[in-house]
């Protein structure tokens, strides 16, 4: 049988960025991302220290259609090119994804091609098969900020949850942390910068969770515990900032070392440990270089394989968006135009 390369347009607004691309490809081919644009809105929510959903989707609004424009432009590949387009439908700010599933859809009724309505997650969790060619199934550690998951990727749309956080997500503690420090916002990336020249072990931070069977996480105590004895130091010299960013970063990577551990035995249990397996590490925290490496040290020891996207795939993007529309619809898979947006929507029937 002839597999042909479909060509998508790829569309993500269901946070604070607004983003287009367009990608071909075939899971049984090459793929290429012929473009990938993002504006993002840092100046807009900085001011906030966090995301404004009704800024967000107004911002959505007013570029999404030039977004768009630029990607197809860049692509060279016309409008009459698109095999389809796919559209994050969820989880996220529900006036975002509605911003661009609906204009997902009017492109689809008008130029009679397909829609893919895509879980956002699933487009985090399929987005290193955009890059290396790694295969079914393999374990993922889905990091971001508004989630934290372990998962069982056995397939696309066949996902089973092995653990996830009991309170706050990882990337959101990191936002936390860089309020209380005044690092400044997106709070991810000021954290990493500070911690550079900060000593981790100056801090004696709790690592929640720890040693505990199973994958759950929990980030609220140890939250709190840098707001206690950030408060306890009075007013913060600029190495205080950098010894705690260093600590916090520190006990996040041994957490997640941790309950990965955990997961790797019970992916063990379920695929057989005879076998060379890959632990897939995605979602905005993934682009954190200190987690990565200890994540890399744990595979050594674990007999798996790392695999990552490059920093700008791990962000939320179109180009995984319009990857997952490829992954669907090469398995015969498209949505109809009265696909729903949805603020809340589990990869596995469970929240996390």
């Amino acid at each position: 049988m002839h597999v042909k390369p479909l060509t998508l347009l790829g569309i993500e607004t269901s946070c604070d960025e607004t983003a287009a691309a367009i990608i071909r490809g075939h899971p049984d081919l090459p793929r290429e991302i012929l473009s990938d644009v993002v504006l993002s809105q840092f100046d807009e929510h900085r001011p906030y220290g966090g995301v404004v959903p009704e800024i967000a989707a107004r911002a959505h609004i007013l570029t999404l259609d030039q977004l768009i424009s630029a990607a197809i432009e860049k692509a060279g590949c016309g409008w009459d090119g698109l095999d389809g387009v796919a559209a994050t439908a969820g989880p996220g700010l529900i006036g975002g994804v509605m911003v661009g599933l609906v204009t997902g859809k009017a492109i689809a009724a008008a130029r009679g091609i397909p829609l893919v309505g895509v879980n956002h997650l699933e487009g985090h969790a399929l987005s290193v098969r955009l890059v290396q060619r790694v295969a079914f199934p393999y374990l993922l550690l889905l990091v971001s900020g508004g989630h934290c998951q372990l998962l069982d990727v056995r397939g696309v749309g066949d996902y089973a949850r092995l653990g996830g956080s009991l309170d706050d997500a990882a990337g959101e503690a990191f936002d936390k942390v860089a309020k209380l420090l005044e690092l400044g916002y997106p709070g991810g990336p000021a954290v990493e910068k500070a911690a550079l020249t900060g000593d981790a072990k100056r801090f004696a931070l709790p690592r929640p969770m720890s040693g505990r069977p199973g994958c759950d996480f929990s980030f609220s105590g140890l939250k709190t515990a840098v707001r206690h004895m950030t408060t306890a130091l009075g007013a913060l010299t600029a190495q205080d900032r950098a010894d705690m960013a260093a600590s916090f970063q520190a006990a996040t990577a041994d957490v997640m070392t941790d309950r990965c551990r955990n997961a790797m035995a019970m992916f063990r249990e379920t695929h057989g440990a005879g076998a060379q397996h890959t632990l897939v590490v995605a979602g905005g925290v993934a682009a954190n270089q200190a987690l990565r490496g200890a994540l890399h040290t744990l595979c050594d020891q674990q007999d798996f394989l790392l695999a990552t996207p490059p920093p700008r795939l791990c962000t939320d993007n179109a180009a995984m968006i319009g990857w997952a529309g490829i992954e669907r619809l090469a398995l015969g898979l498209s949505d109809p135009l009265d696909i729903p947006a949805r603020a809340r929507w589990p990869l596995t029937g469970a929240t996390g």
